[in-house]
């Protein structure tokens, strides 16, 4: 009982000693020390690009080391961000690269086509493409699918046609530049016309990962499987009028160019309610800071209700914006020019890739990303959503309109550096001040 008194009194008097009087000014706190240590400043750009004669290294700074076993030179210098990624990368992101130069090739007489799906690229579930090439004349044989359908000219001119379910017809004329659209189910033809050289080139888009090329709904395919006896009933015509019917399939098939005069193509005229056709090529595109773009969504074209676009041009030096997409996956296409994307993934998974023209980006909803000019020339890109109507998010935008306390209190900026960031989206910014 004597040793708790003994105890009591001595606290007592070192209150006492250390007691602040009433007239004395209390001392502010430490400045606070950070949460986690502050995010490094070391340089993490591209080490080198696809044109230098160099042997690629797995070498960053004072991280990895040489390769001693056999290398693909050719495909390391386009991969930079791959054998010595940026240090900001982490974890384990799914592939969400695809060129097509490593997709097989399917020749026809008169053109071929190539694919990309869910089957080369596992990250990609909800979109998949094509790319496809028409000689003058030649003709992707009338059929239809169970996915939509939205396609962008590379090169040259063709003629499309197609029936609705009520009976309804459209034929149009589409050049470099710009877009088309089938409902799923909806037949349709595909023909290259005669006014450039070349024939066409085209990417097609389809509103399922899993959709192939190989499984569509072809005329002659279907034909050659039903007896003729019940074609000539379902026609009402004599059976010899299918004596020439071909016993496959033709898909891709040389033709007769189609007559200039799209008139003249018809039997009758053109009576959809909204046209399947889209002329992009005569939008005129938006400027930003660092490069131009377009979006196309249903609110311009509104018979595309599962697939919309944005063209995106970027100077060299500059970039898309951080960004992200609240609820629609981005197929990205590149038409030409290098790029660099960074994909974030949350839980503090991040991948860096490099992109050259006829790479494919697939990028899920909600991942934040940006797609960075690496090269010396514009670069030039598609995105392609699964959505009728076109969203991002951008970063820049969020902090300058989230009050300014909290986006100090997350990232330890000051008040003037908060200030400047843009209050509008700039999409596209030039190179860094």
């Amino acid at each position: 009982m004597h040793s708790w008194r003994r105890i009591l009194s001595i606290l007592a008097l070192l209150s006492s000693a250390v007691a602040v009087p009433a007239s004395s000014s209390v001392t502010s706190a430490p400045a606070a020390s950070p949460t986690v240590p502050y995010a490094s400043d070391d340089p993490n750009y591209p080490l080198w690009n696809e044109d230098e004669d160099i042997i690629p290294e797995a070498i960053r700074g004072t991280l990895g080391a040489s390769i001693l076993g056999p290398q693909n030179i050719p495909l390391e210098l386009q991969n930079p961000d791959l054998l010595a990624p940026p240090t900001t990368d982490s974890g384990s992101v799914p592939n969400f690269k695809w060129p097509f130069s490593l997709s097989h090739n399917r020749l026809q007489t008169g053109g071929w086509a190539r694919q990309q799906n869910i089957n080369d690229m596992s990250i990609a579930t909800d979109l998949a493409g094509v790319n496809m090439r028409l000689e003058v004349g030649a003709i992707r044989e009338m059929h239809w699918h169970n996915d939509g359908e939205w396609a962008y000219i590379i090169q040259g001119d063709l003629r499309i046609s197609t029936v609705t379910p009520d009976g309804q017809v459209y034929v149009g004329d589409v050049s470099q530049g710009d877009i088309w659209y089938f409902p799923a189910g909806y037949p349709h033809s595909i023909q290259a016309k005669n006014t450039s050289a070349g024939g066409a080139e085209f990417l097609l888009v389809f509103d399922s990962g899993s959709f192939s090329e190989d499984s569509t709904f072809l005329l002659t395919d279907w034909l050659a499987h039903v007896p003729k006896e019940v074609i000539a009933k379902n026609f009402q015509v004599n059976i010899s009028a299918f004596d020439h019917i071909p016993d496959s399939e033709l898909y891709i098939f040389p033709s007769t160019p189609p007559p200039l005069n799209i008139e003249s193509d018809m039997v009758i005229p053109n009576d959809t309610p909204m046209p399947f056709t889209f002329a992009m090529s005569q939008v005129n595109a938006t400027q930003a800071p660092g490069g131009t773009y377009k979006v196309v969504d249903t609110r311009t074209f509104p018979v595309s209700t599962t697939v919309c676009s944005a063209e995106v041009t970027v100077e060299v030096g500059g970039m898309r914006e951080l960004h992200w997409h609240p609820t629609e996956p981005e197929w990205t296409f590149f038409v030409s020019g290098q790029a660099r994307i960074t994909v974030y993934a949350s839980s503090a998974q991040a991948t860096t890739m490099d992109f050259q023209a006829g790479d494919i980006a697939y990028i899920p909803p909600s991942y934040g990303h940006y797609v960075e000019n690496t090269g010396n020339s514009t670069l030039l890109f598609l995105e392609i959503f699964r959505s009728g109507l076109f969203q991002d998010i951008s970063l820049t935008q969020w902090l300058a309109l989230t009050p300014p306390e909290l986006v100090k209190a997350h990232l330890g900026l000051d008040d003037a550096t908060i200030a400047s960031f843009s209050r509008v989206k700039q999409e596209v910014v030039g190179p860094a001040h």
